[in-house]
């Protein structure tokens, strides 16, 4: 690694250093065309025509040094999905945990827990954002960029999802969506807006989505405990109907300035407001053992959050060549959390009537730029930055809700955690033959956190890390569409605020398989250095096969597990030493008529991930790194005749065992999702789209088991049902 960063900043130190003089080189040329006659200017206006043209046909997935899928705004919202969610499962190589909803986690090479990076219009989303609150209709398109490169943060152990916000601005766009969803469980409308225009200098657009849906289902629970002996003593059966809605705004508006001397200035706004509530019954029959602290136990949850954030994003063009892009961006976000719990109490257990409020505060300032040079031929030169600061104010009240005043022994917690964060980097794309390209990058970044409250010692958690990147292309000559990908890079994971923080939220029936949880302060950063190696062939327009492996070795790993701190269960995040990651990936699109001769507009797609990895000081089997996927596919298809296109897609998700620690295994049942949809013109600037979701009513399924050794086994399985969604939606244009 040391050869390798010594290489790398030696190589942007030349490149950087010549890159004046090619600059001066460039621009006295650009003096000399402009007294030419008539005869050379018309010349160089018919060439201008021809770069244009070569724009056209530049496509990311193949030119890109760097490996990376872009999915358009077509396959966005081609389903008619309410959350991009339910796009990212579509995609080749990614898989959502769960079944997709409220609280779901998108993954990379399978790898669950954080180390797949969401990036919003390419910054880090605030804590308080989730995807599932983010509507489709408001995204121009979505970049996966299987390895890391140094314009983006590093924090990206399995990859990075770059989510770019609607950009485009169509002059006298306006068009309206309104729909409706139903199922056996959820039902509800949901109503988008697009407007934009343009008017000389300035081009505006504006991006509305409101939402609301409401839920009932019944949730079921069956706890058991066996001796040492596997003597079943303990058996208890949950039934959990929950009874809640949910509702959604999101609005982006977009304001583009052409200044007069070529600059360019844009205002881009997010805002996005939500509301949660569930109600919760929790009955539970013990057949075996003793009863639980509160076998009838209602819980009612609630959840306000409202997310703003502003960006202003600066663009200018020099003579040389060089082009600045600067952006500075402000956010600011609230989420408020109220939990009602009322439960009669087992014998010798008093009733409980609790009420906890919690209550998050972020604000923050950030700054992204780049300056990028390409006067030295074959060389794209770029050198930039990426630093923030993040200030998030949290408080937590428990109180007797009969006593509403009165506070508790303890009192009530407050907490202040300050996110400094500060990168810089340099990267250089050369193209050094016309079938050969190298991309060169390096990358420092520093992370400080410090949390303090009222109830526990200031923890202060400092990393830093430097991430030299290599990438390269070649493309096999004498061949038609076949090229070889390689990358070699240095990534790595700072713990969140969240994981930092030592207070602790207590659950109602504390067990092995239902623990308290609480932040671990002494937490080190994932370092991890991964290899990707991939073929790539294209033989026809739209039609490719592609066939990648990657590894990864990643030091201090971290994952949650339960222990006993001789009182009561808790979990909590640790570092547990060193894992490994491995895996594959094939994928195929093509359009039939690649393969045949035929003139059926039908276009095939295929893909499947096999993942593997192992945590050296959990014993095994299944000792794998927590949440992964060990294999996932999917299988679409997409048919276009006259006035109508339909299309289908099937995604399968393996689950299985995964050993947490010694001591702790946990259990996620298989995914297998059919959706279809079709998309009718009515008229011309009319049509209508419904779209069949979880056509196979999957349902999901979560087991935890917990052994102690001289007791036995401590065993929760949890099963979510799923029913078939019907969604209908009327898109008009006027």
């Amino acid at each position: 690694m040391n050869v390798l960063a010594a290489a790398v900043a030696a190589t942007l130190s030349m490149t950087l250093a010549a890159a004046p003089a090619h600059a001066q080189q460039s621009a006295i040329t650009k003096s000399d065309g402009a007294a030419k006659d008539g005869k050379d200017a018309k010349d160089n206006k018919m060439q201008q025509v021809e770069v244009h043209g070569a724009i056209d046909a530049y496509d990311p997935r193949r030119d890109d040094t760097a490996s990376k899928i872009v999915v358009n705004r077509d396959e966005i919202v081609k389903y008619g999905d309410s959350n991009v969610l339910d796009v990212l499962k579509r995609v080749p190589g990614v898989t959502v945990s769960g079944n997709g909803g409220r609280g779901s986690e998108v993954r990379m090479r399978g790898l669950g827990a954080g180390y797949t990076q969401i990036l919003l219009n390419g910054e880090k989303v605030p804590p308080s954002f989730t995807l599932d609150s983010l509507a489709p209709d408001l995204i121009e398109r979505i970049e996966v960029l299987r390895a890391a490169s140094a314009e983006f943060s590093t924090q990206s152990i399995a990859g990075s999802i770059n989510i770019v916000l609607k950009k485009t601005v169509k002059a006298g766009q306006r068009e309206v969506k309104v729909g409706y969803s139903h199922s056996h469980d959820t039902k509800g409308p949901n109503v988008n807006l697009q407007l934009g225009d343009k008017a000389g200098r300035l081009a505006w657009s504006v991006a509305a989505n409101v939402m609301r849906e409401h839920f009932s289902r019944k949730v079921y629970n069956v706890e058991e405990h066996v001796d040492p002996a596997g003597i079943q003593n303990g058996l208890r059966l949950g039934n959990l109907p929950q009874d809640g809605h949910v509702t959604r705004l999101s609005l982006s508006p977009r304001l583009i300035w052409n200044l007069e001397n070529g600059d360019t200035l844009i205002f881009q706004t997010f805002v996005n407001d939500n509301h949660f509530q569930n109600h919760v019954h929790t009955l539970v029959y013990t057949g075996l053992g003793p009863p639980p602290a509160y076998p009838n136990l209602d819980q009612t949850m609630s959840n306000d959050s409202w997310l703003l954030r502003q960006e202003v994003n600066w663009t200018r063009k020099y003579a040389s060549g060089a082009k600045l892009d600067a952006k500075l961006s402000a956010t600011a976000g609230a989420a408020s959390n109220a939990m009602y719990r009322a439960g009669a109490g087992s014998p010798g257990v008093g009733a409980l009537h609790e009420l906890v409020q919690s209550d998050n505060n972020v604000r923050g300032v950030n700054t992204v730029g780049k300056i990028t040079n390409a006067s030295w031929e074959g060389h794209a030169l770029a050198f930039g930055w990426d630093g923030g600061y993040l200030v998030s104010h949290d408080a937590r009240r428990v109180r007797d809700s009969y006593q509403p005043d009165v506070s508790p022994p303890g009192g009530d917690e407050f907490y202040t955690a300050n996110v400094a964060r500060m990168a810089v980097y340099s990267q250089d794309e050369w193209n050094v033959t016309p079938q050969w390209s190298v991309y060169l990058g390096a990358r420092w970044e520093g992370i400080q956190t410090r949390v303090e409250g009222n109830t526990f010692a200031a923890a202060q958690n400092r990393s830093t890390v430097f991430s030299p990147l290599f990438q390269t292309l070649y493309k096999l000559p004498n061949t038609k569409g076949d090229q070889l990908r390689f990358a070699l890079t240095r990534t790595y994971r700072a713990p969140v605020v969240q994981s930092l923080i030592p207070h602790r939220f207590n659950s109602a029936n504390n067990n092995q398989t239902d623990p308290d949880a609480i932040g671990n302060p002494n937490l080190k950063p994932e370092l991890a250095l991964g290899v990707d190696a991939g073929w790539e062939h294209y033989w026809s327009e739209g039609a490719l096969v592609s066939v990648s492996a990657s590894a990864r070795n990643i030091d201090n790993s971290t994952r949650n597990q339960t222990v006993f701190d001789g009182s009561r269960w808790v979990s909590l995040p640790m570092n547990t030493g060193r894992a490994r990651a491995r895996g594959l990936e094939l994928e195929t699109k093509f359009p039939l008529k690649a393969v045949i001769d035929t003139t059926t507009a039908l276009d095939l797609r295929a893909s499947l991930s096999r993942n593997w990895s192992s945590v050296d000081s959990i014993p095994g089997p299944n000792n794998r790194l927590q949440n992964q996927t060990p294999l996932s596919a999917t299988l679409s298809a997409d048919y276009k005749l006259a006035a109508f296109t339909t299309g289908g897609s099937f995604v399968f998700k393996n689950g299985g065992e995964v050993r947490v620690s010694a001591d702790q295994v946990t259990y996620e049942s298989v995914r297998r999702d059919l959706d279809l949809y079709v998309l009718w013109k009515l008229i011309p600037k009319t049509q209508l789209r419904v779209a069949a979701s979880n056509l196979l009513g999957q349902d999901y399924i979560y087991e935890s088991s917990y052994t102690v050794a001289g007791s036995g086994t401590q065993r929760s399985r949890t099963v979510y049902p799923g029913s078939p969604t019907v969604r209908a939606t009327l898109e008009m244009k006027f």
